[in-house]
């Protein structure tokens, strides 16, 4: 895949990713860019610099919720967590995903019944 296709499939990907890693339990920005790394075979990887400005919007649009978390001798970090609207909206991508890969699959010939 190329450069600018593998670009595209990430972002198009990145918002359905981070909701669903956000599903079960309330994560900081790190962690979530290196269970991605780590659950994907290190085949998708999120830099700092896209990661955290996609956080901000998700947070902006109501999907997710950040707040600040101190422990002792840790830096702060932000934890997100995903709101009601986070949950609807998740519900929508995975069926919307779903479909295309479904229509991939019928046209590859790579569609399992």
């Amino acid at each position: 895949m190329g450069t600018t296709l593998d670009q595209e499939w990430k972002k198009g990907s990145a918002e359905l990713l981070i909701l669903a890693l956000l599903e079960d339990q309330p994560r900081h920005g790190y962690d979530i860019g290196k269970l991605i790394e780590r659950l994907s075979g290190g085949m998708l990887r999120f830099h700092i610099a896209s990661l955290y400005p996609l956080l901000y919007r998700l947070e902006n649009r109501g999907l997710i919720h950040g707040r600040w978390v101190e422990k002792p001798n840790q830096r702060r970090r932000r934890y997100y967590r995903l709101t009601t609207q986070g949950q609807i909206t998740l519900a929508r991508q995975r069926q919307s995903w779903r479909e295309f890969v479904s229509a991939v699959g019928r046209i590859t010939g790579e569609e399992h019944a």
